[in-house]
């Protein structure tokens, strides 16, 4: 017999998803690009009150790193940071492409089903967020003058959510790689929603249909490039990092930010956990959600 209780989840995250991609999308007060490539982009909002010298907060979005989704569908968490009193930067990065029809070829050469996309470019898409990371100061001094780069949160959602956490960790990424920092970021912390943050436990739950083995190119490749991808290895940071997970989130289950969690407290490491019962994977970033609100209010916590 059919389980009650799963047909009601499923339901409920699917009256979720729609409720937070029913806001339209934002336009931002600026935007500037880091690079030549068209996803090299940061859409930059001001915050909406008169204000002077507010803290940044910059943004990653989700979506499995798979092209389809893009940085419009946060535009709406962009803008309800901004009417929370905080400069916002939502940037963009390069992901993986959608693949021919059946019987076409893929970028590396191999076969494709019809209408696939993959997730994630190795090396382009930390490639980017690494630039982009890197550019923000400059961009920001000249896009968003109200905003105080010292005092700089960074947070994401989902695979946004991996992304942030690695960005706080690039001074601990191995020696020789390209994306390593002699120091540690200056940051004044990480709040990751409904992280990828695990990335041997998103694995074996197969978490967004197979993205993680393809974002780092397959299985063989994901046993030595997940030394330099894969926030539960980089730990600890010394990075002030939250997480803030749904309990009943179907997207990304809570035994993946968990197992991250437990990975830095064997490292020496507290990472702040808020986990928020009752509430799946997109409330987090649907500005008509009062998980929303308690994002924001720990983004506050460490911004200011």
């Amino acid at each position: 017999m059919p389980d009650p209780a799963a047909h009601d989840a499923v339901a409920r995250d699917a009256a979720e998803a729609e409720s937070a991609f029913a806001h339209p999308a934002v336009r931002p007060d600026a935007t500037a690009a880091y690079g030549e490539h068209p996803d090299q982009v940061i859409d930059f909002y001001a915050p909406r009150a008169n204000q002077e010298s507010v803290p940044l907060v910059v943004v990653l979005h989700g979506g499995a790193w798979r092209a389809p989704y893009d940085r419009a569908h946060l535009s709406p968490f962009a803008d309800f940071l901004a009417r929370r009193g905080f400069a916002v930067a939502n940037v963009e990065y390069r992901r993986g492409a959608v693949l021919p029809q059946q019987g076409g070829e893929a970028a590396d050469g191999g076969s494709a089903e019809s209408g696939a996309a993959v997730a994630g470019r190795w090396p382009e898409t930390f490639d980017d967020v690494a630039a982009a990371m890197d550019a923000m100061p400059a961009l920001v001094a000249d896009a968003l003058p109200q905003a105080d780069a010292r005092r700089t949160v960074v947070t994401g959602h989902s695979a946004g959510g991996h992304l942030a956490l690695w960005a706080s960790a690039r001074h601990v990424l191995p020696e020789g790689s390209p994306w390593r920092l002699p120091q540690p970021p200056p940051l004044r912390g990480v709040v990751a929603l409904a992280p990828i943050a695990d990335l041997v436990r998103a694995v074996e739950l197969d978490v967004c249909g197979g993205a993680i083995l393809q974002l780092l190119g397959g299985e063989e490749e994901f046993k030595h490039r997940r030394e330099s991808a894969d926030p539960a290895v980089l730990v600890p940071t010394g990075i002030a990092t939250a997480v803030v997970q749904g309990r009943t989130d179907l997207t990304v289950p809570y035994a993946v930010p968990e197992a991250y969690v437990d990975a830095a407290g064997r490292a020496g490491e507290m990472v702040g956990l808020t986990l928020l019962e009752g509430v799946g994977h997109f409330p987090l970033i649907d500005p008509a959600a009062d998980a929303c609100a308690v994002v924001a209010e720990e983004i506050a916590q460490l911004a200011w």
